[in-house]
């Protein structure tokens, strides 16, 4: 099964998206955004950006757990994993990223 998009709505109105695999497991999640068509931007980027490892970046958070985020050619993050439990869990999660990003489809589930 492919990956898909599903763009969402907060409560407070703004709109994120996240990737998830295959298997249904959340793979990256955007930044919020003021608007859905900026978020399909955002989606577009994923898209083009996944494909070229250099825009992944690992990181660490405060407690040791590795997660990575996506950002795009000027810098910009657009997407951040969950934390994992190892470097490669973590590792995994960037070539799932690779892997799903490009093709998914776009799964819009806003009333909007």
């Amino acid at each position: 099964m492919a990956g898909k998009f599903e763009i969402k709505q907060s409560a407070s109105g703004k709109f994120h998206f996240n990737l998830k695999a295959g298997n249904g497991q959340i793979i990256l999640s955007s930044e919020m955004y003021e608007t859905k068509s900026a978020a399909e931007n955002g989606i577009e980027s994923v898209k083009k950006n996944a494909a070229d490892a250099g825009r992944f970046e690992k990181r660490e958070s405060k407690n040791g757990d590795p997660y990575f985020v996506l950002k795009a050619g000027n810098g910009q993050e657009i997407g951040r994993s969950e934390m994992y439990n190892s470097d490669g869990a973590c590792q995994n999660g960037i070539e799932s990223v690779q892997k799903n990003a490009p093709d998914a489809e776009i799964v819009d589930t806003t009333q909007a």
